[in-house]
């Protein structure tokens, strides 16, 4: 819940609020005007962003603060800085974790409340997603590059005698907020659904619109398998050599999650083969250096990290924040608050977030 000294007084609380961020741009993305108006209406926001939480100036504004906005690139708020902000009432994320706006642990022991736009950061990945396995499907790209080498008429049903949607299979990987989100954006298609995660049950599969099966069975399975899963040590390299020789020949890879959870060797080396396809909005590094093989295979759909919020899509994120301000002056839970009950587990979403 809302700590309580954020509502003392009522309805007439207006809080003071700080943003940080790592650029202006970032915060005149997240705050159109449109959505800066209705910012105005209910809260008094410091005229100039953070950039570094040590400098006098920040300190300064942090000592009268209610609230914290932060977005992407933003310093992070330590303990030591958290003891000269006595006001401060809530932490809100322009992103999809927390973490990287503050230290969690600290900010729960001082009841001070959390908040992410994680569910909205959802929203734009879960449409990438579902754009890359219908593209996919269709095998848009090979008839794209075809069409243009060719200059002249493409025979579809001899050429692509196996795109289409229709009854094709599915396979996701995580069911995390992003995960659940394609799920669901998949119920209108004639798709055989799969999904993987050992965290949830049969009942739960069924109810998200899929079967639930292990890794192995949905890799085996699938026509197209796209990733949502987090970084940790489990799931590191997790579809590696063994895991990408057991796919279907002319599956698709999709990663939108990170590009650890992928042995990009081994990946390359299945696209080079021309077994499978891949679209990789994320890599390992991210970005790649200049020259190498992913951005030359054919069979390769690379994207820069275009997934989660970008261009228009921010402002979503500005909206979210005002509605998490518009609660906190009523005193009702904030809608992004309910993972930082208590210490947050390292085993969340992590895709699309930046």
């Amino acid at each position: 819940m809302v700590p309580i000294r954020a509502v003392q007084g009522g309805p007439s609380f207006r809080p003071r609020v700080v943003v940080a961020a790592g650029s202006q741009q970032l915060v005149e993305a997240i705050f159109p005007p449109v959505v800066r108006e209705e910012l105005a209406v209910v809260a008094d926001v410091a005229k100039d962003i953070v950039l570094d939480w040590s400098a006098p100036s920040a300190r300064d504004e942090l000592a009268v603060a209610d609230v914290v906005v932060s977005g992407w690139g933003a310093p992070r708020l330590e303990e030591e800085h958290l003891v000269g902000a006595p006001h401060l009432v809530a932490v809100l994320q322009a992103g999809g974790d927390a973490r990287a706006a503050i230290d969690v642990d600290a900010a729960i022991r001082r009841g001070i409340a959390l908040s992410d736009a994680g569910e909205d950061n959802a929203q734009p990945v879960a449409e990438y997603t579902l754009a890359a396995i219908l593209t996919a499907g269709k095998d848009l790209v090979r008839a794209e590059r075809l069409y243009r080498e060719r200059q002249a008429f493409i025979d579809r049903e001899a050429e692509f005698a196996d795109a289409g949607n229709y009854g094709r299979t599915v396979g996701v990987v995580g069911a995390s907020r992003i995960g659940r989100r394609v799920l669901e954006l998949l119920r209108p298609f004639d798709f055989e659904v799969l999904v993987a995660d050992p965290t949830i049950t049969d009942d739960d599969a069924r109810s998200l619109g899929a079967e639930l099966t292990s890794l192995d069975g949905l890799l085996r399975r699938s026509d197209t398998i796209t990733l949502h899963v987090p970084v940790t040590p489990e799931t590191t390299g997790m579809i590696g050599s063994a895991e990408l020789a057991v796919l279907r020949g002319g599956a698709t890879l999709i990663n939108t999650s990170r590009g650890a959870v992928v042995d990009q060797d081994a990946l390359v080396e299945a696209i080079r083969a021309g077994r499978i396809r891949a679209v990789l909005d994320v890599t390992e590094p991210d970005p790649l250096p200049a020259g190498h093989p992913l951005y030359m295979l054919p069979g390769v759909v690379l994207t820069p990290h275009m997934a989660g919020a970008v261009g228009r899509e921010i402002a979503r994120l500005g909206s979210f924040i005002v509605g998490e301000l518009s609660c906190l002056t009523r005193g009702e839970p904030l809608r992004g608050q309910g993972r930082y009950a208590s210490p947050v587990s390292p085993n969340t979403d992590q895709e699309g977030s930046q």
